[in-house]
């Protein structure tokens, strides 16, 4: 292996979103591309909303869109005493102090600040404090440089200045003795040997006190690459407001992974005209260096013909295994073990082509499998008049004479009545259609009858022309 290390640092306060599937998946990718190493680390030092369901729901999602890792998962609140030793460190060096402020003095100080026009900073208030207060609970604060600047070299972005002025003392371990996130960061990625930080460009701005941190503990800086943020179609941040956000749901809703992951890749990386890549094409073109600098907007219309194309392209073996939890909560199937899979291949081959999800694959199936099926009044009324049924009657007496119940066999039997009556083959394929389907839309009728089979074309046929 290279020796790149990447790392996906999702926080387990809800699902795995987009924007963090995406932030994944670009990991994913450099480390497959570059020989390196995938790490996921959970980070759960927010105790208060990090959840053990939440870091599941990553951990499913992440596994469902087939981004293994090399290492981890890395849990942060496993990992407190590394932390508490990099603190005392800090301390000890005079490159942290101790912060008596209280959570109220602090926000009556910024109240001030904001009413002055004043950067909402903390003052440096304990920041030369010489001496410890006796049995008064305090903050570790990292002591960042106040003036100069800190200018971070970014992939994507380019150098990046910030005034160390507008920086302020960071709080890196709370009153409890809890750390703060941009001080695991610093930690964590020095202690994993994270040579690349692929991320967000919400966190940005964090970046430069993080560098302060590094450059503070002579801990080797990451090179960070910060990628634009997924906007919804009104150009805003993506959001619930926009459809769904969770990879789970897009689960649930009938999507191929191999889509999902597709589509997230093209927002905002590309390879010349290229839309559709396998995974091996995806690993073998992806760089960071061609993700773009601007944000991607998404687009639910171009997700959804992508997933009908890798529905319409997919082994069928695959494709009919993906399937069959659908299947199973329509009630369609009731016991996987048992489901006649060569059937069910061929149903499946035969409705691909018109389903844009596997929801929709799934109760097209319906009237292949269920045993009785309702027909909708409108095609009853348009397409079975009594001058058809007697029409349907006679291919019903035919079919059941076949001794080979096959597509030409039954073709032939069109033709026949077809001619013999002087009508049309769509006078007659129509009322079939929608006295087997109930509905108007269907694969070819020759495929339709020779799959469905003779005994529940013969019934259905019947049943119609008895109404």
């Amino acid at each position: 292996m290279s020796d790149i290390r990447v790392r996906f640092a999702p926080s387990p306060t809800g699902y795995l979103h987009i924007g963090g599937a995406r932030t994944a998946l670009f990991n994913w990718l450099f480390a497959r591309k570059t020989g390196g190493t995938f790490i996921l680390r959970i980070e759960d030092t927010d105790r208060e909303r990090s959840t053990e369901e939440s870091i599941q729901a990553i951990l499913q999602s992440m596994d469902w869109l087939g981004l293994d890792y090399n290492e981890g998962p890395f849990r942060q609140t496993e990992r407190m005493d590394i932390y508490k030793g990099y603190a005392d460190k800090l301390m000890a060096e005079g490159k942290a102090y101790r912060c008596y402020c209280t959570a109220e003095d602090l926000d009556e100080r910024r109240k001030q600040a904001l009413a002055e026009g004043r950067v909402p900073k903390y003052d440096g208030r304990c920041r030369d404090l010489k001496e410890a207060i006796p049995d008064k609970s305090f903050a570790v604060r990292f002591k960042a440089p106040q003036d100069g600047q800190t200018i971070v070299n970014d992939m994507i972005k380019g150098a990046v200045t910030f005034e160390n002025s507008q920086l302020d003392d960071l709080i890196i371990l709370r009153s409890d003795g809890n750390p703060t996130y941009n001080f695991c960061v610093v930690v964590d990625d020095a202690d994993m040997r994270v040579t690349h930080v692929v991320r967000g460009d919400d966190h940005l701005n964090n970046t430069p006190r993080q560098v302060l941190m590094y450059r503070a503990m002579e801990l080797p800086e990451p090179i960070f690459a910060h990628v634009p943020m997924i906007l919804g179609s009104d150009k805003t941040r993506l959001s619930k407001r926009h459809g769904a956000t969770s990879v789970m749901v897009y689960k649930e809703m009938g999507y191929l992974p191999d889509a999902l992951v597709n589509y997230l890749v093209r927002l905002g990386w590309s390879h010349g005209d290229q839309e559709i890549f396998t995974r091996e094409e995806l690993v073998e073109k992806f760089s960071v260096e061609a993700v773009g600098k601007s944000a991607a907007v998404f687009n639910p219309d171009k997700l959804l013909w992508l997933n009908s194309h890798y529905i319409n392209h997919a082994d069928i073996e695959h494709l009919l295994d993906l399937t069959l939890p659908f299947l199973k909560e329509r009630g369609l199937i009731t016991d996987e073990s048992t489901v006649d899979r060569k059937l069910l291949g061929r149903i499946i081959q035969s409705l691909r082509e018109r389903s844009r999800t596997l929801i929709e694959l799934a109760d097209s199936c319906r009237y292949f499998l269920a045993e009785d099926i309702e027909i909708d009044p409108t095609a009853r009324e348009k397409h079975l008049k009594p001058e058809r049924l007697s029409l349907l009657d006679e291919i019903a007496e035919k079919l059941d004479a076949l001794d080979e119940f096959s597509h030409d066999a039954i073709e032939k039997i069109f033709h026949e009545v077809k001619d013999a009556h002087g009508v049309k083959l769509g006078d007659l394929a129509q009322p079939v259609r929608v006295a087997l389907t109930g509905n108007t839309v269907s694969p070819g009728i020759f495929e339709v009858i020779e799959i469905m089979g003779r005994e529940k074309v013969l019934r259905r046929l019947r049943q119609a022309v008895a109404v």
